[in-house]
């Protein structure tokens, strides 16, 4: 009766770490945590195993790599590489069958093939430990797909893990299909990604497309017009016309320019040259060049400001980007301010204007590639989608941030942030 009552508490016992088991698994774990926390419980659930170690196939290589290990120096398994045929892993991994070493005599004979590398790595890995006395070696199968393979070794007496063969072969089964499944995820999301890259791509084609037909039609017709032999234009219409094909130039130009921009940062090729700037200087020299547009007035206020460390070059491409957006989304003129804030770590720059304003709804969304908010002028406003989104890359990589505040009907703030040198605070 107390060994039935023995076996009764022992079924008991594997079952709860099964349900245990699933439900780490379930969980919202990266797969690191999780095969540690698997391995942990299942150790602590079987009496005989006292160590363990769960390996991955990585099939790029051709090998198994050490993903846990409880009772080892896992910064020195981590190093170990172990081909299909070697060792008990690498056999049963190889065979896909589970196998059961009762004696150090077994295990001496099975890792008879080991390479000197891998054998001068795992003594290291178990220099402070006892040798194995017995060990059970499972291979974690999902489907007819091999993932892995699970050690687990007693390492004070011989003969344990033969009754525990098939709880064991359950909870790999458990775990593999658990890691199949995370692969599989980890290839939609990479499929997902490609998708939505593609469609960006095509996107941008079509943005381009778009945006380049209005300045390419003005400059056509208006050269055309300049080259008709039986038309005769006085000097000042002639002078209107060419004045026009140059700012549809600048447009052009503009445009191309955000494009080989966003090319460079999307392949991870921004360079920032940090140098002492004055800020002030860069926001008065901006404002002075958009006062010729004429509809608009300017006041640059930066008190007291101190010398902050940037690339002159891309927070002067920030500011012009957040000035010309100023403008171009209030036509009927109006000030704009280019304000300058010192704070404790920081200093914040603002660019305001006194045009429509921006929907709640639109403000999250306007560093978005290609987002562009409907202007409510009754008439499109020509850009690429793509400054706003350069500016903030540009303003993250200087180690601030930047965000806009508005108010449909009351125009429109941009901020950004640059970090203080330590010795100015």
């Amino acid at each position: 009766m107390p060994h039935a009552k023995q076996e009764t508490a022992i079924g008991e016992q594997r079952l709860s770490a099964i349900f245990e088991i699933a439900r780490l698994l379930a969980g919202q774990h990266d797969q690191e945590t999780m095969l540690s926390r698997f391995l942990s419980c299942l150790i602590a659930t079987l009496r005989a195993a006292e160590t363990g170690i769960l390996l991955l196939y990585e099939p790029e290589h051709d090998w198994l790599v050490v993903k846990d290990a409880q009772g080892y120096d896992l910064r020195v398994l981590g190093q170990i590489h172990v081909v299909p045929g070697e060792a008990m892993s690498g056999r049963a991994f190889q065979s896909g069958e589970s196998a059961v070493y009762p004696d150090p005599a077994a295990i001496a004979a099975v890792r008879a093939n080991m390479s000197p590398t891998t054998q001068r790595l795992f003594e290291q890995a178990t220099a402070a430990l006892d040798g194995p006395q017995c060990a059970a070696c499972v291979p974690l199968i999902a489907g007819t797909t091999h993932i892995g393979v699970l050690i687990l070794e007693n390492r004070s007496e011989p003969g344990h893990f033969r009754e525990d063969l098939p709880f064991l072969e359950a909870v790999a089964q458990l775990i593999a299909v658990s890691i199949e499944n995370a692969r599989l995820r980890e290839e939609l999301q990479r499929v997902r990604a490609l998708e939505e890259a593609n469609r960006l791509k095509a996107e941008l084609i079509s943005t381009l497309a778009h945006e380049m037909r209005t300045p390419l039609t003005s400059i056509k017709g208006f050269s055309t017009a300049l080259l008709l032999e039986d038309a005769a234009f006085d000097a000042r219409t002639q002078r209107e016309f060419l004045h026009i094909i140059d700012q549809e130039c600048d447009v052009l130009t503009d445009m191309i320019h955000d494009l080989l921009e966003s090319s460079i940062i999307d392949a991870g090729l921004l360079r920032i040259e940090l140098q002492p700037v004055r800020l002030a200087h860069l926001a008065h020299d901006t404002a002075k060049d958009f006062r010729r547009s004429g509809k608009h007035r300017f006041l640059v206020d930066f008190p007291h400001f101190p010398m902050v460390d940037a690339d002159p070059h891309r927070i002067e491409q920030v500011l012009r980007n957040l000035v010309d957006n100023a403008v171009k989304y209030s036509p009927e003129g109006g000030m704009i301010v280019i304000r300058g804030a010192v704070e404790d770590t920081h200093v914040t720059i603002s660019v305001s204007d006194q045009g429509l304003g921006i929907a709640p709804e639109h403000l999250n969304r306007l560093f978005d590639k290609f987002f562009r908010v409907e202007s409510g002028l009754g008439r499109h406003v020509v850009g690429s989608g793509l400054g706003l989104p350069i500016a903030r890359t540009i303003v993250e990589s200087h180690g601030g941030r930047i965000w806009a505040e508005s108010h449909l009907g009351e125009g429109s703030t941009f901020y950004f942030t640059l970090p203080r040198p330590a010795d100015e605070e």
